[in-house]
């Protein structure tokens, strides 16, 4: 390879890369990347809300509520699964009871993200404060009753159903932490809109 090639690479390479920044500067601010900057779990805040990045740009409540309905319909889900290994049968003693206990903490968990979403698509300027305080107490409920229901498992043996049955909670534990991270977004706001 000649010296002169070395160098045509070379430029060729850089006029790319210059290109490549120029495009993705072109492209504008990252909404959901700017959203979801606020919780722990960036990277599946990312994933999971990608899609209402066209509709929420920068308003902070049309991200909580994206994220509470995202993490609603994850715990509903969670919540299907966990009663499928419940009938199934296939956990016994300590870790059936465990699981019992579960399903009713994810029900609680259900209707505190459905009160919280419900507030949101409600909520106005005349009664914001305390509308929010109530938001974040429900938020926070349906966060403890997930981990209320890992509680349950603790110290138990079981194999690789009690296992997916912790990971499967577990990751819902995220969307609700990233949910609740957006609402206090939110709250911090002062304002509806």
């Amino acid at each position: 390879m000649t010296v002169a090639s070395v160098m045509s690479n070379l430029v060729a390479l850089l006029l790319l890369l210059w290109l490549t920044s120029v495009a993705a500067r072109g492209r504008g601010p990252s909404y959901v990347q700017e959203a979801c900057s606020v919780t722990q779990y960036r990277d599946l805040c990312v994933r999971s809300l990608a899609s209402f990045s066209s509709s929420a740009k920068r308003s902070p409540s049309k991200w909580a509520r994206a994220g509470v309905s995202v993490s609603l319909s994850e715990v509903k889900n969670a919540g299907r699964y966990l009663e499928k290994v419940y009938t199934s049968r296939s956990l016994r003693g300590r870790n059936r009871a465990a699981l019992s206990d579960c399903l009713e903490c994810f029900q609680d968990a259900v209707d505190n993200l459905h009160k919280s979403l419900g507030l949101l698509r409600m909520l106005t300027r005349n009664d914001f404060s305390d509308r929010m305080s109530d938001l974040l107490t429900w938020m926070s409920a349906a966060l403890t009753d997930e981990d209320t229901c890992l509680d349950g498992f603790d110290g138990q043996t079981g194999g690789r159903v009690v296992r997916a049955v912790h990971n499967r909670v577990q990751r819902v534990t995220y969307y609700t932490s990233n949910a609740l991270a957006l609402a206090n977004k939110l709250a911090s706001t002062g304002e509806p809109a």
